[in-house]
């Protein structure tokens, strides 16, 4: 279908009022997914939390079916989770790992990948193997599968890094986990709502995301994608009433799908909120959202490098919806503080949060904008426009 941007944007109310290039951290919501999750917030004023719950059960279940849709997948191989942090450690730390086993991850992981991944080296004593990237930002996929042998149980890889607009070799990456029998644990936290997803296609053994950003859906939902021929060699680390079933006095039984990683207790309305999230993006079509999202990035970059004083920081051919950038006069801070007095939304990407990459790429803290298939040409223009005006104020 082709998209209707006045409708879109119509359906958005935020973009009557700003210009949010902050999309990659948490965007604009669409009027239906809002209004879902007050609906049954006001059900459970009205109603009470369990029935509520009971009462709209069926929009609850639809989550499942709605995120399979979006990723090619069975329902049964998808799991709630409050966050994609929360359901990437869930799947991590359910690999049956022994001292000395190794995982394979790649220098644009983001701090909390990283950070679990080090803690599990201190408490489990694996080890982490970090593959560099090429000059293109992309993993060395050479380097990667030279450094599989017997040892390597995990790939952890991030689809697209929150610090750069650049898109790994998924499903590159897949095929090798799969020639060598490795589990593949992707982290597609920024991909899922702007890029199409084909778990299949990819072949990755699990897959997690988070709700607030390209996805359009609320803060505090994430989900799962978790293979169904590799269920029973995950051992959950945690289990309640939701994941598994009291047999007898002695004796649990595990569900025999993903949602062995849920728990009981959980966000309801957000749930019910993340799966219009998901129809709606499946009902836009994900090829258009692509499209239109990298086009517009596209543009921004071109428009943003013939700045004097500014740097982009990534090119090529593969690259989405995020944009990094610097200026030679003028702090990340400083850059974000200004725009956002034009009511402009950008994010500040930190050194500190991303040490492997920007150590090796020698960067220090940056800008980030990352657009949705809701801006505009226009919104670009004032972006560019807006950080003239900074140059021009120095």
């Amino acid at each position: 279908m082709t998209m209707n941007l006045g409708l879109v944007r119509q359906d958005t109310p935020g973009c009557k009022d700003l210009v949010h290039f902050n999309n990659a951290g948490s965007s604009l919501q669409p009027r239906a997914v809002t209004e879902a999750v007050l609906h049954h917030l006001m059900l459970e004023q009205r109603l009470g939390g369990y029935e509520a719950a009971e009462a709209q059960a069926a929009l609850s279940d639809n989550f499942y079916h709605a995120l399979a849709r979006l990723f090619n997948c069975a329902p049964r191989e998808i799991a709630f989770a409050e966050n994609s942090t929360r359901a990437w450690t869930q799947l991590l730390l359910a690999i049956p790992f022994e001292s000395g086993d190794r995982i394979l991850t790649g220098q644009s992981e983001y701090a909390s990948n990283y950070l679990s991944l080090l803690h599990l080296a201190k408490t489990r004593g694996v080890r982490i193997d970090v593959v560099p990237n090429l000059d293109n930002g992309k993993i060395c996929l050479q380097t990667l599968e030279k450094k599989l042998d017997d040892d390597v149980r995990l790939i952890a890889l991030t689809h697209v890094a929150s610090q750069s607009g650049v898109i790994q070799p998924v499903a590159e990456v897949g095929k090798l986990a799969r020639k060598h029998r490795i589990f593949y644990l992707l982290d597609a936290c920024q991909s899922a709502g702007q890029l199409q997803l084909d778990v299949n296609e990819i072949g990755c053994d699990m897959l997690t995301g988070s709700g607030r950003k390209y996805m359009r859906g609320p803060r505090g939902t994430g989900f799962m994608y978790v293979r169904h021929t590799i269920l029973n060699y995950l051992q959950p680390q945690s289990i309640d009433l939701q994941s598994a079933t009291w047999a007898s006095r002695d004796h649990y039984e595990l569900r025999d799908d993903a949602r062995r990683f849920e728990v009981w207790e959980h966000y309801v309305a957000g749930k019910i909120g993340l799966a219009v999230a998901a129809d709606y993006a499946f009902t836009m079509g994900m090829d258009e959202i692509e499209n239109t999202v990298r086009s517009l990035a596209d543009r921004l970059r071109h428009q943003i490098a013939e700045l004097p004083g500014f740097t982009v920081h990534e090119s090529g051919a593969e690259l989405c919806g995020i944009v990094t950038f610097s200026s030679e006069h003028h702090s990340a801070m400083q850059i974000q503080q200004h725009l956002r007095t034009q009511h402009i939304n950008t994010s500040v990407i930190r050194r500190q949060n991303t040490q492997l990459d920007f150590a090796t790429r020698q960067l220090g803290d940056i800008g980030r904008a990352s657009v949705h298939y809701y801006n505009t040409d226009t919104e670009i223009e004032q972006f560019c426009s807006a950080l003239r005006l900074l140059t021009h104020a120095r």
